[in-house]
């Protein structure tokens, strides 16, 4: 099995390498994210996508980078956990950004970056154009990460069909 891109790509191991071993990051694998992933492998996708399109732009890949793996910091299951403050797309973001400060300093745009990655489910809209790209990353890591393995169960299924069918026509 081939390594992950993100693994052997130099420039952003080193926006990240301070975070990304540290034990409240990897805690972050100890939870399902979108049934299929768990938060920590979601959380490095949306940080390495983000992070190549903010490079490509030429805006700031490290703060990009950062944010993006710190955006959903926090250490609860998001489908039973209920707060009275608001729902869970109101709360986990401040609960991350909280909890980034506790790891690293952030700059304003890694906070934006954070608090309004939820943005159109809830109603602040990013300051920042990186923010935008890591709310929208966002929404297709975890349209993805639901529907991939689905698709390949679905195309698994049709084959497995096709394969009845052909034979039961042969015989």
């Amino acid at each position: 099995m081939t390594e992950p891109k993100w693994k052997t790509d130099t420039e952003y191991i080193g926006h990240i390498e301070d975070l990304i071993n540290r034990k409240e990051v990897q805690q972050l694998s100890e939870y399902t994210q979108h049934h299929f992933t768990t938060r920590l492998e979601h959380s490095i996708s949306v940080s390495y996508r983000s992070y190549r399109i903010s490079k490509k732009f030429g805006w700031n890949a490290r703060s990009t980078a950062r944010a993006g793996l710190l955006h959903d910091l926090f250490y609860y299951d998001w489908r039973t956990t209920k707060f009275d403050e608001g729902t869970h797309a109101y709360v986990h973001p401040r609960m991350a950004c909280e909890n980034a400060e506790k790891l690293t300093p952030l700059s304003d745009l890694e906070k934006d970056i954070i608090i309004k990655h939820m943005w159109l489910a809830t109603i602040a809209p990013p300051r920042y154009k990186e923010s935008y790209v890591v709310t929208f990353v966002d929404k297709y890591c975890a349209c993805a990460e639901v529907i991939a393995p689905l698709m390949g169960r679905a195309t698994a299924s049709v084959k497995n069909t096709w394969l009845k069918l052909k034979v039961s026509v042969q015989s």
